[in-house]
């Protein structure tokens, strides 16, 4: 399994009954997790004196539920990128930490090339990957269906004095982006993914990850350069194993570009027991 151990200002504490118990800079959250399966007893005082709790509701949501004075939003530093923290609706902040080691991956791929990359990022979130590719010195186009999260994106980059590096912000869906820049002709050395398990169209239609990964992959396949540097595909989709998207990424791009192509969960190490807790899958092709 891969690790992000380079945090400082977030840490995973302890697990027990669904529920995680993290630090993100001086904030104590507590936040559920369906793979935390085991019941350990909360030793931590942290479990008791936590600043504010995300409980889930039986009929889809949840709401927050606050004991100690959170912010509306406060900052968290990794390396030299800073990363804007606001607790959301569905549990999330605005940061997934495990993906700290893809950041690294992909940061040190583009300075080991000494040579201008342009590097895509789709479904590309409130921007951390992108940042860690700009921050590294790739032109970046980052794209999201969300305006909201794109805003935020732009504001993590502010907030890490890079907003002046080379970059896109669009707010596009990713597959007919995808659509157009094969027929404009533009290309990309490096693609980073991380697209949903599910969701809905503005007209309605379903996106399934299962269904719909395949024919993604093979339009992203034509966008990618003559001489690509690294393909990274990210999925927190139970039913898709490492494997299978390893295998994937194998059919789509080595035939292509030749290479090789590797996969496995990623992780966080969890202080109070020093085991470690799996947090989703990412296949990487890299020439």
């Amino acid at each position: 399994m891969r690790l992000s151990e380079h945090w400082k200002d977030y840490e995973l504490i302890d697990t027990s009954d669904g529920e995680r118990l993290e630090r993100w800079g001086d904030i104590i959250l507590i936040r559920p997790d369906p793979q935390i399966i085991w019941s350990t007893g909360r030793k931590n005082p942290l479990w008791r004196n936590a600043h504010a709790r995300y409980y889930r509701s039986n009929k889809g949501g949840g709401h927050w539920e606050t004991y100690r004075k959170v912010p509306d939003r406060w900052t968290i530093r990794y390396n030299q990128l800073v990363f804007n923290i606001k607790p959301m609706g569905f549990k999330h902040t605005g940061v997934f930490p495990e993906q700290a080691v893809n950041w690294d991956y992909a940061a040190k791929k583009i300075r080991n090339e000494n040579r201008p990359l342009k590097v895509l990022n789709l479904f590309g979130y409130t921007g951390c990957a992108t940042l860690a590719c700009m921050n590294a010195g790739a032109m970046v186009c980052h794209v999201d269906a969300s305006k909201g999260m794109v805003q935020w994106a732009r504001e993590n980059a502010q907030s890490s004095s890079i907003a002046d590096l080379p970059v896109r912000w669009l707010v596009d869906d990713c597959v007919k982006f995808v659509q157009r820049e094969i027929r404009r002709g533009n290309r990309y050395d490096g693609i980073i993914m991380d697209p949903p398990s599910y969701g809905r169209g503005p007209g309605g239609e379903v996106w399934k990850l299962e269904e719909q990964l395949f024919p993604l992959v093979d339009l992203c396949r034509q966008v990618l350069s003559n001489n690509p540097v690294f393909f990274i595909l990210n999925s927190y989709t139970t039913g898709l194993s490492p494997a299978v998207m390893e295998y994937l990424l194998g059919v789509q791009l080595q035939q292509s570009f030749g290479g090789c192509v590797s996969s496995d969960e990623i992780g966080l190490r969890v202080t109070d027991t020093g085991l470690v807790l799996p947090c989703g899958s990412t296949a990487i092709w890299e020439k």
